[in-house]
């Protein structure tokens, strides 16, 4: 049995081209676990197997991988950095015990690494900070550092500095060994421990001084020999201390690298041992049902959360667990939470990326694979049999995107709901319906390139080719007034009838909030409390398709005030009716508004291209909210509809002649111009 101390699972997590996937592969090369440094530009790397992934040079999916350094096990999770499958990452977040958040040291902090720092906020992951490619044109380490704590809001402190930047990039200063690390080498197997350079020897007191201080105000050992004397803590005192600051988020680690030179990665390696929890340093995991907390450990009954379903080549259906407590083997009888049924494992494999190792036990702390599941889902928990468990479920945000599809040969038609089963099995963001007017089948998804992905992968994996139609947008409603309303629902048929009568007021919500507001002020028994859910029931369906354009109301209020029922008519079914009657009667004199979604547009382009840039986001509806200079390059912020959005990263292309960039992210709705027609 395994010592939990040893094991770490971790996640690397950046915007895109911060170069995550070769600080992962760099990692991989220097832990021996492979041979040759795989490159993105090259299209060959272990992480990225997928053919989309090596064509397109960024990460899809969340592919896992073990390794091992200095007899820890390590699980890493290279997450994907575009936007369009930030649910990879939100996936992959809620298994994970610690955190490698990578920055570029030209390009700072950008929108994807926000809303991946605020996705590890939600589910309290530690983290460590690289600041990579320090060997690029621009880098600036002090100022990616600056913007760190100002933007993300975080106590990040350096416990290396680099040595040069740019194409003088060198190494590292140790700052808690105050020493200097070099590389020479070409595939930066070897470094020199060298004394630090004469130039830097003052910014690295500086820079330990802050580090000591910041200590002292977070440990109470560093705390009492910092004031005694400061020459009496050692390297042990400071590996310590970072690492239960860094495990309860009062500190951040901050690194620097230049991956792709091979420079740096191994420090990281260390730190991801020395300050990045084992799975027994998280100390509950939350259980919905029945409520209670559970400590990790390999001797409570089996507790495992399903986080991703795929389908490999040659294994099959394959089903990511991670097991919080107890052991997972093969041959055992698991329950799945959900369905209420019980399967079987048959086999379990450790996960090399692109390759698998079978093994016959997966141990609370540890990540593996099932293979053959059926009727599994991102999310579930797997528990034994007689201790059933529901675990916190995995939360993903609402598609915004939508097309009409069809398959390009009629003979595949029925093929065509196969294959999209098989896809919202493996991928929760899609979502797929029928429209009710055409019967066309509309396939929903969070962006452009993740349902160009989508339909490039029906196509190679599944040998099914689409003719999609025109984009749908995501819109929603929203009341703007509240008004009260009387609603009956009469019926006779001769015997027993129908009769609900409801008394209630409709409007916008106060607090901002998304969904249904549900107010019962019933009072005296005017209705039997038995009834009030099928009264909310109806209203939570009237909300699926708004009065003004078919659209899903983003929000409302409803306060039930009176009512009335027949002694013998009145069924809960009749109160379900009677609320979603009531929505469609009084809906238009709430005045109904059409919200459309907002995207956060970032923009980074050379300087002479501002003029036609700002003039396209201008024509798009855009709004410009903030320009700055980052060195010699220029960065537009705007908040531009999305509807306007669709073919911007190729106009932009043209615009620039290549040399401009575009990160996009979800806003939030505002309320659509009376010119936008749907």
């Amino acid at each position: 049995m395994k010592r939990l101390s040893l094991n770490r699972n971790i996640g690397i997590m950046a915007h895109v081209d911060a170069g995550k996937t070769t600080v992962t592969e760099r990692m991989l090369y220097y832990t021996g676990l492979t041979h040759k440094m795989g490159s993105v530009d090259e299209g060959n790397t272990v992480m990225d197997s997928d053919p989309q992934e090596e064509k397109r040079g960024i990460t899809i999916s969340s592919a896992a991988i073990t390794t091992y350094w200095k007899d820890h096990q390590i699980n890493i999770i290279d997450t994907p950095g575009h936007v369009d499958f930030t649910a990879e990452v939100e996936r992959s977040l809620r298994i994970l015990d610690g955190g490698i958040v990578v920055f570029c040291a030209k390009s700072g902090v950008q929108p994807q690494s926000e809303t991946v720092w605020r996705q590890a906020d939600k589910y309290g992951v530690p983290r460590i900070i690289l600041i990579n490619k320090m060997d690029r044109q621009g880098a600036d380490f002090n100022r990616v550092l600056k913007e760190v704590r100002d933007v993300l809001h975080t106590n990040a402190v350096p416990v290396q500095l680099p040595i040069g930047a740019e194409d003088n990039f060198s190494g590292i200063i140790d700052l808690i060994n105050m020493q200097a690390e070099v590389w020479n080498s070409e595939d930066g197997k070897q470094y020199d421990i060298v004394e630090i350079p004469a130039h830097l020897l003052q910014d690295a007191l500086q820079a330990r001084q802050h580090l000591l201080e910041e200590l002292s105000l977070l440990d109470e050992q560093i705390f009492e020999k910092y004031t005694e004397d400061p020459l009496q803590i050692t390297a042990d005192d400071l590996y310590r201390a970072i690492r239960k600051s860094t495990l309860n988020s009062t500190l951040t680690p901050v690194l620097a690298a230049a991956a792709y030179r091979n420079k740096g990665v191994q420090p990281l390696l260390d730190a991801v041992v020395a300050y990045l929890p084992a799975p027994e340093d998280i100390k509950t995991i939350h259980v919905m049902e029945p409520e209670q907390e559970l400590t990790v450990d390999t001797e409570s009954p089996l507790t495992a959360l399903a986080f991703k379903i795929m389908t490999d080549e040659f294994a099959g259906k394959l089903t990511l667990v991670r097991v919080y407590t107890g052991i997972l083997r093969t041959g055992d009888t698991v329950w799945n939470s959900r369905t209420g049924k019980r399967m079987r494992v048959s086999r379990l494999l450790r996960i090399m990326s692109d390759k698998f190792e079978q093994v016959e036990s997966i141990e609370a702390g540890d990540i593996g694979a099932v293979v053959g599941m059926k009727d599994v889902r991102t999310g579930d928990t797997l528990s034994e049999g007689n201790q059933p468990l529901l675990l916190e479920q995995i939360s993903f945000p609402e598609p915004m995107i939508g097309y009409a599809i069809e398959p390009k040969l009629t003979k595949d038609t029925n093929k065509l709901g196969e294959v999209l089963a098989r896809l919202l099995d493996e991928d929760p963001t899609l979502q797929v319906s029928v429209d009710e007017v055409s019967g066309q089948t509309i396939l929903k998804g969070m962006g452009e390139l993740h349902l160009e992905v989508v339909m490039e992968k029906m196509a190679t994996h599944y040998q099914l080719e689409v003719n999609k139609g025109q984009p749908q947008i995501a819109y929603k409603e929203l009341f703007t007034t509240t008004v009260t309303h009387k609603e009956v629902y009469k019926k006779q048929n001769g015997g027993s009838g129908n009769f609900a009568a409801i008394e209630f007021e409709i409007g916008p919500r106060e607090d901002g909030q998304s969904g249904l507001e549900f107010v019962n002020s019933i009072s005296g028994g005017a209705i039997p409390k038995e009834f009030i859910p099928a009264v909310q029931k109806g209203f939570e369906s009237a909300m699926k398709t708004g009065i003004l354009a078919g659209y899903p109301m983003q929000s409302m209020r409803v306060r039930l005030v009176d009512g009335s029922i027949h002694d013998k008519d009145s069924h809960a079914l009749d109160f379900e009716h009677v609320a979603l009657l009531g929505f469609r009667h009084i809906a238009q004199q709430a005045h109904p508004k059409l919200l459309e979604p907002i995207m956060d547009v970032e923009v980074t382009l050379p300087e002479e291209y501002t003029g036609v840039i700002t003039g396209d986001l201008n024509r798009r509806r855009g709004i410009i909210r903030h320009m700055e200079m980052k060195g010699n390059t220029q960065v537009i912020k705007a908040e531009v509809p999305l509807a306007e959005l669709f073919g911007y990263v190729t106009t932009l292309r043209t615009l620039s002649s290549g040399r401009a960039a575009a990160a996009i992210t979800f806003s939030g709705y505002q309320v659509a111009p009376a010119s936008v027609v749907v």
